[in-house]
């Protein structure tokens, strides 16, 4: 099956601050009412300075209406849609979470102007490249985005959130006249990130328009190495937008990773982070619950514990001929398929599936 993507985000004054004065709950509420509607699944973070998501549908028609609903709803007809695909769920839901920002920066009140502010196209971008010497290129995403993918020459700030971008500016001593270029994911962080930049005194600053992913979809295998980490189940896109076929978030600690171990406990075949290769326990198992009865029970073997979006896409996929029925989480719990196709946890009495 096909699934269709787009990620794209807006500012504008939502909630007690805008005209309408509509609340955000009342917002959160419409937008989940009318993903259901057309079975839209994703993540939409919501707040006064606007709305920032990445989300898809089994029906391109669907979401494209979707996404037409979203212009009309925030009078937005300007709005940037990055669109992809890939062949598995990239969500198992439609959430819509309130937070103070859409992406933070740790100053809520720093809103990007209307319009452009030095944005640069990909086809601007490659030209200054390739034709230009003098400018310095920061990676304003954290350590490891930059690790498995970014722009030829580009500075790493080796930061573990967007907040410490500012620090790691400060700590640089570039010259204030220097020309600078940032980019992000799909350009939502340098719309803040260049207005900490300029307040910091910079007026050469050109950001990226549209990020990585747009980019990418216009000169794939051209200045951009590697690979683009994106915040769902694809965990990273390759150079044609396409689903990682080399990465995985490790079963451990969700970080991108793509070393293959053998687990001690299950003999599964599973892919790990480069930091969890260095710990005792994590380096030999597939997963959490495997570490911890391994952890246990030193060289007593077991067998591997599904995953409750695993179990749900094995529903989705054999429906009634589903081989395992529910998943034991803990000894009262249990992870079932409901009516609706999605895995929910629930109590169950002790020692029965």
């Amino acid at each position: 099956m096909t699934y269709y993507i787009s990620a794209f985000y807006h500012f504008t004054r939502l909630g007690a601050d805008s005209k309408t004065q509509q609340s955000l709950e009342s917002i959160k509420a419409d937008l989940e009412n009318k993903a259901e509607e057309l079975n839209v699944r994703g993540l939409l973070v919501l707040g006064t300075e606007g709305i920032n998501t990445t989300c898809s549908s089994p029906s391109k028609e669907n979401l494209e209406l979707f996404k037409k609903w979203i212009m009309q709803y925030f009078n937005a007809p300007n709005i940037a849609f990055k669109d992809s695909h890939c062949d598995k769920p990239p969500f198992r839901r439609y959430k819509v979470k309130i937070r103070n920002e859409i992406v933070t920066a740790g100053v809520p009140e720093m809103m990007p102007p209307e319009g452009k502010n030095h944005h640069l196209s990909p086809s601007e971008w490659n030209r200054v490249m390739k034709e230009e010497q003098d400018y310095v290129m920061i990676d304003t995403r954290n350590w490891y985005e930059y690790n498995i993918g970014t722009f030829k020459g580009a500075l790493n700030p080796d930061i573990e959130k967007f907040t410490d971008f500012p620090e790691y500016i400060e700590k640089q001593g570039i010259e204030k006249d220097k020309k600078m270029l940032i980019f992000c994911t799909g350009g939502i962080r340098c719309e803040k990130g260049i207005l900490e930049l300029q307040k910091q005194g910079y007026d050469q600053v050109y950001q990226l328009e549209g990020g990585i992913l747009n980019y990418l979809e216009q000169y794939p295998n051209d200045q951009y190495d590697g690979e683009c980490f994106v915040f769902d189940h694809r965990v990273s896109v390759d150079q044609n937008l396409a689903p990682s076929q080399r990465y995985t978030l490790c079963p451990h600690c969700g970080q991108p990773g793509d070393t293959v171990i053998e687990c001690k406990r299950c003999d599964y075949h599973e892919k790990i982070c480069v930091t969890c290769t260095k710990e005792e326990i994590k380096k030999d198992t597939c997963s959490k619950n495997c570490a911890h009865q391994w952890a246990l029970n030193p060289g007593r073997k077991g067998t591997r514990q599904l995953l409750p979006f695993e179990l749900e896409n094995m529903a989705a996929e054999l429906g009634d001929q589903v081989p395992v029925k529910e998943i034991r989480v803990t000894r009262t719990k249990v992870t079932r398929i409901n009516e609706k196709g999605q895995a929910e946890t629930v109590i169950a009495p002790i020692g029965k599936n």
